[in-house]
């Protein structure tokens, strides 16, 4: 992982100092394009009735892993998305030169496992108070972000931000601000294929996640 010493004096890279990227997506083709766990594709087109939000949670690969495991999750897929570059590569995003953020698509039934559910997982695995960084990680790479793709989901993710930050000043006694990046229809890229599943190519691969240890409360959301 790329570290940086100091993230208070972090930015995001403006729009005009980005990275030129490139005009075709990295390949993502043979074992790489099916998912190692739920052995479905990555890329759509996916089921009807299925939905697609991209979450920000610092490392993806053990984010990934964290939604790989539940019911109703259809596929999940590691990548970028939240900046300016497009098909950007792994080194091009750690460089901190693109924008992006590293993120875990997640395909869902919501006949099977609501937003509400996902969003409870999201907040309590990691620290969403910590700007750009996550623990030892440290970059605009590993911000937390809520990438919505409706409108429905887009207001679910914004309430749920306003709860989850108001149980986090109670219960921790002090005022926590969410730094949570919470954005509509943004454009996501599949990283390369060996960052897909990484953790079960890997399963003693590294696993920086740790939340704040304070449980989010799904049903004040889902009112």
């Amino acid at each position: 992982m790329f570290l940086r010493k100091d993230p208070a004096s972090l930015k995001i890279v403006e729009p005009e100092n980005a990275l030129k990227g490139r005009d075709e997506a990295l390949p993502l083709e043979g074992a790489a394009a099916v998912h190692d766990v739920l052995e479905t594709p990555l890329k759509g087109p996916f089921p009807d009735g299925h939905e697609c939000v991209v979450f920000g949670l610092g490392c993806f690969w053990g984010a990934e892993r964290l939604f790989w495991r539940l019911e109703g999750v259809y596929t999940t897929a590691v990548g970028y998305a939240g900046g300016t570059t497009p098909n950007p590569s792994y080194d091009e995003v750690c460089s901190g030169q693109t924008g992006h953020t590293e993120v875990v698509l997640v395909v869902y039934d919501p006949k099977v496992i609501s937003l509400e559910r996902l969003l409870k997982v999201f907040w309590e695995a990691h620290d969403p108070t910590q700007g750009f960084r996550q623990g030892n990680d440290v970059g605009t790479q590993y911000r937390s972000a809520i990438y919505t793709t409706t409108p429905a989901q887009h207001e679910t993710a914004a309430r749920s931000a306003r709860v989850y930050e108001d149980v986090l000043a109670q219960q921790q006694r002090g005022q926590y601000k969410i730094t949570t990046e919470i954005r509509q229809n943004e454009q996501f890229y599949y990283a390369e294929g060996y960052h897909q599943q990484y953790l079960d190519k890997h399963p003693n691969g590294y696993c920086g996640l740790a939340g704040c240890n304070v449980e989010f409360p799904m049903e004040a959301v889902a009112q």
